[in-house]
């Protein structure tokens, strides 16, 4: 690509380069002005407002990209995701302003499946209980569960389910799975049973969430669906907290209907200090750091890169949204 040395990019999120520093290098080689988030944390709207005046192309984290941030954005010809949900970016606004919105489909898919399935195995195995009993000079007989025999559901069978699929299916547990439009092929392939969502929630030990944030999706786990699901059973949510109606599901686990939950995602991020999810054994909660391995963060990084650069020089992207 050729340089475009008039074009002042903004790029905030924070993992950006972490793990290629020469992104960062090449990224500056091939525009006039690069700003980096050096907050350690996403943008949110107001503070977008200030920083995309000016800006030609926007690399943009999990920031709060509504109408407002992009009030001043009057230079602005590209949003290029780094990562694959864009719930949080206004696209009826995106569009009447003319902006390209891409993303970086596949990049983190092998990521967010292994994150999944560690969650489930410290969730039966009480791998935190263990750790922390074990290094203050405890030594428990903790009795966790197996995989073997099992029923694992996952709601949305898409890009990263299959691989949550592949990867248990050397597990020797029952695969079951929901989506509105499904792959018969694939589910042949990693041995899954294609369900209704209503029976991926009452015939699984651990249900996990795979689905993108839409009206349709929004609080899809409720007090309803929580009750559909079985005694002692796990919720795993590595997609959206706007997914899960969050106090519901602190009542479903504090009653005990629920065994407890492995949370990557939360509605406020972070929670609150004070929040149960963080103080509760029940749950094994991470900082939604899916993504965060050296091999999603480094295609993120320079897939979201080469897109935005593309736009800027007049070509179509690979990854269009919009």
């Amino acid at each position: 690509m050729k340089p475009i040395k008039e074009c002042k990019l903004l790029v905030t999120p924070t993992s950006f380069g972490k793990g290629d520093p020469s992104m960062k290098t090449e990224l500056q080689e091939m525009a006039g002005e690069v700003v980096f988030n050096n907050t350690g944390r996403r943008m949110l709207s107001d503070e977008l407002a200030d920083l995309l005046r000016g800006v030609d192309g926007f690399i943009a984290g999990n920031d709060v990209i509504d109408k407002n941030a992009l009030c001043n954005a009057h230079n602005l010809k590209v949003i290029a995701r780094y990562g694959v949900g864009i719930d949080n970016v206004d696209l009826d606004e995106a569009r009447r302003r003319g902006i390209v919105v891409t993303r970086t489909p596949g990049a983190n898919t092998a990521s967010v499946a292994e994150q999944t399935i560690t969650l489930i195995l410290a969730l039966m195995r009480k791998l935190a209980d263990s750790v922390i009993a074990t290094r203050a000079g405890g030594w428990p007989r903790v009795h966790g569960l197996t995989l073997v025999g099992k029923t694992v559901g996952l709601l949305s069978f898409g890009a990263i389910g299959k691989q949550v699929a592949r990867r248990l299916s050397g597990f020797d547990c029952r695969l079951l799975a929901y989506d509105p439009y499904p792959d018969h092929e694939s589910a042949r392939l990693y041995g899954v049973d294609l369900v209704s969502q209503d029976t991926v929630l009452r015939e699984s030990h651990i249900v996990s969430l795979h689905l993108p944030l839409l009206p349709d999706t929004r609080m899809l786990i409720n007090a309803e669906t929580l009750a559909m699901m079985k005694e002692g059973s796990f919720l795993i949510n590595t997609s959206r907290g706007e997914l899960v109606d969050e106090d519901a599901l602190l009542k479903a686990v504090q009653s005990g209907h629920l065994a407890g939950a492995g949370l990557d995602v939360f509605v406020k991020e972070p929670p609150d200090p004070d929040s149960p999810f963080l103080h509760m054994p029940q749950f094994v909660v991470t900082p939604h750091g899916s993504s965060h391995t050296d091999g999603a963060m480094n295609a993120m990084g320079r897939m979201s890169m080469e897109e935005c650069l593309r736009v800027l020089q007049g070509e179509e992207p690979k990854y269009p949204v919009l």
